[in-house]
């Protein structure tokens, strides 16, 4: 199945496909199937149709896709009799607002394929305009968090290449 041009094979469990896409790690695979209510056990050729429209849809455009509908396993349950009114305090009102605030969706962010090396490719060069330490490292092909480079710094000179014709 071809999904925004990668090729995922039928017999690959989801979560594991969806890690094809750059950008998306484990956690962040887990947090899709959650969202479409995919199984982590449930292989590509598994998929419903729907469910295949939907991650397309979602991996497609993440901030443009409306929220999945919630679907509460069981209605909570309020004991009516002892239940009393209360009125919330100021400090309640706003530890509330902020739970909130906090509880708005990571995916909606989210960040893959060209969007996201765009979006590092950026950094790195901001980087080297201002040159910070970390942008000179860039532009010299050296390892830029602070590991060695007496003997083993030739993976981060091939990953760390950057044009130098600028």
């Amino acid at each position: 199945m071809h999904i925004l041009g990668k090729l995922l094979r039928d017999n690959l469990y989801v979560p594991y496909a969806l890690t094809f896409f750059y950008g998306i790690g484990p956690a962040t695979a887990q947090r899709i199937c959650a969202r479409y209510q995919i199984h982590d056990r449930c292989k590509i050729r598994h998929l419903t149709p729907v469910q295949v429209t939907a991650l397309t849809a979602f991996l497609s455009a993440p901030s443009n896709t409306p929220d999945a509908p919630v679907q509460p396993v069981a209605p909570p349950r309020v004991n009516t009799l002892r239940a009393k009114p209360f009125a919330m305090s100021s400090l309640a009102v706003k530890k509330e607002k902020d739970a909130q605030e906090k509880s708005k969706d990571p995916l909606q962010e989210l960040r893959i394929e060209s969007d996201l090396r765009r979006e590092i490719r950026e950094n790195i060069a901001h980087q080297r305009m201002i040159g910070s330490y970390v942008g000179r490292r860039h532009a010299m092909g050296l390892p830029v968090r602070g590991q060695s480079t007496r003997h083993n710094s030739k993976t981060a000179r091939k990953l760390n290449r950057v044009e130098r014709r600028n």
